[in-house]
């Protein structure tokens, strides 16, 4: 399995930003996709899951700004973020996994990461 991310920059607060999760080598089309993001000295978060049946649930923290899509043709999913804040500041990565009754399972499969960075 392979994850890619990009789309990361430099932004100032209130702009927005979409990322993109490039994945190839699923043995089979039913994973979900993670969103996580880790700020310098925090512990990696988990903010968004794209489910592989299309519905989306996020983090509070999120919620409301963030979105998720998909391309299937593109094997690709992406994360709009609105109105971003200082403290949204991280580096984002990709997993892929499977929800359980509301529970998140990830694999160890993960992507390289994309810096996101909101300043004025």
């Amino acid at each position: 399995v392979q994850l890619v991310e990009s789309g990361g920059g430099l932004v100032q607060p209130g702009e927005s930003l979409r990322l993109s999760c490039v994945y190839s080598g699923l043995p089979f089309t039913g994973y979900d996709i993670g969103w996580f993001r880790q700020a310098p000295g925090k512990s990696r978060e988990r903010i968004a899951v794209h489910e592989a049946a299309g519905t989306s649930y996020y983090a509070d923290s999120v919620k409301g700004r963030f979105s998720t899509s998909k391309d299937d043709a593109k094997n690709t999913v992406f994360l709009q973020m609105n109105s971003l804040k200082p403290e949204d500041t991280a580096v984002y990565y990709c997993n892929t996994g499977t929800t359980y009754r509301g529970t998140y399972y990830g694999t160890d499969s993960w992507g390289q990461g994309t810096q996101v960075t909101v300043s004025s």
